[in-house]
């Protein structure tokens, strides 16, 4: 039997190209030139045995062999940085280091204090921490782009164990000569008829409620994106526009009256936070599982967990 060898710079650019939908965009996103990427490409799909992509004038979209090959690419080169950070954390005197994926609500409400407490009382563990849109980071665990994943309403895949995290709620944030300051609750689309305020494009949160517009047929009227919730609060307070926030985050602003939060009555506005790994105790460090355990028992996220699901019982 012949062994078939596959370059990792290849299959990374393979990746690129699947992402990318266009052979030029991938190249470029893996700084090479469309021509060495096409003789690259082409050298995989012999290596393969067949056509990887079905090119069309709107663009390269994978055949079912290039679908095959992405899922276990994506496996293999997560398999292989997770390698390659352990043997680098050896050489640093390092204990290990855990990959984690999250949403902007767990992320800023709930995960950045319990993961500051557990680096400084783990001083021989790194944590690679990225913020992810909730809809993606089911699939990222399996696939084993990540070793844990927090987010709201996350996809009860069959390889995954989900336990759940938090409660939380979008609110919308105003100030208090706002004029939606003076209701006791508002829908998403009585907002889009306003200014707003939102954290980056690429954040799970904008991305979030982006979608939500489209389904509803409006645009969202930003007027400014700011690099994170604080930032957003403040442009809130001076009377920039208003904001969609975590109630999580709009707590400790508006309980000093600053700012009036606004309940919002889509359904969708209520964010029950899960958090997932994979089942499969082969792939599955020792290390993860006891990361994710203290990370559900944190005294803090287990004592919010109680007053916010009492909140959400009251309202």
């Amino acid at each position: 039997m012949s062994i078939v060898r596959y370059e990792l710079k290849d299959l990374r650019l393979f990746l690129a190209i699947v992402q990318a939908q266009n052979l030029s965009a991938g190249a470029a996103a893996m700084h090479m030139t469309a021509s060495s990427a096409s003789y690259r490409l082409k050298n995989l799909e012999y290596t393969v045995g067949g056509e990887l992509f079905v090119r069309t004038s709107k663009g390269m979209t994978p055949t079912p062999a290039g679908e095959v090959l992405a899922r276990h690419a994506k496996k293999l080169l997560a398999g292989v940085e997770t390698m390659h950070a352990e043997l680098s954390d050896y050489s640093s005197n390092l204990r290990g280091s855990i990959r984690v994926l999250a949403n902007s609500s767990s992320l800023n409400g709930f995960l950045i204090p319990s993961l500051a407490r557990f680096l400084i009382g783990n001083t021989g563990i790194n944590v690679d921490l990225k913020e992810q849109e909730s809809l993606k980071i089911s699939s990222a665990i399996e696939e084993g782009v990540a070793d844990i994943g927090i987010g709201a309403d996350l996809e009860p895949l069959p390889s995954l164990e989900r336990r759940l995290y938090a409660q939380d709620r979008l609110v919308c944030v105003a100030a208090p000569e706002h004029p939606l300051a003076r209701l006791s609750s508002t829908a998403f689309e009585e907002i889009l008829d306003h200014d707003l305020v939102s954290v980056q494009r690429a954040s799970s949160n904008f991305l979030f409620l982006s979608n939500q517009a489209r389904l509803a047929g409006k645009s969202m009227k930003v007027r400014v994106h700011v690099h994170n919730f604080g930032a957003a609060l403040y442009m809130v307070q001076a009377g920039v526009g208003v904001a969609i926030v975590p109630a999580s985050i709009a707590r400790a602003a508006t309980g000093q009256g600053q700012l009036i939060a606004l309940p919002m009555t889509d359904p969708w506005a209520e964010r029950t936070l899960h958090l997932v790994l994979r089942t499969e105790i082969g792939d599955q460090p020792a290390l993860v599982r006891q990361f994710a355990d203290i990370l559900l028992n944190d005294p803090q996220v287990v004592d919010a967990r109680r007053c916010q699901a009492q909140e959400l019982h009251v309202s």
